[in-house]
């Protein structure tokens, strides 16, 4: 989805955009929340790198609150610097 800005040229719209990208952090050792194994069940990674990533803030919101809201948390969302593979 595509949003509107002054500053974006109507002829180049993605020059001044970029993707974002958002992953779920532990509060209490800074870990990040990883999917691993055929089971997809959590773990914890010290990389963002190695992180879930979530395309929208709203989805990595969703899922953080469900993680305290039943106990496995304290988690936070956290904004990850991504950029795309140039091609």
């Amino acid at each position: 989805m595509h949003f509107w800005a002054p500053e974006i040229d109507p002829s180049h719209p993605m020059d001044c955009t970029q993707a974002e990208r958002y992953a779920i952090q532990r509060l209490d050792n800074q870990a990040y929340l990883a999917l691993q194994g055929s089971d997809e069940h959590l773990s914890d990674v010290s990389s963002p790198d190695q992180a879930y990533l979530f395309h929208t803030h709203e989805a990595a919101l969703r899922a953080a609150q469900e993680l305290n809201h039943s106990g496995r948390g304290p988690v936070d969302v956290v904004k990850i610097e991504w950029e795309p593979a140039q091609s």
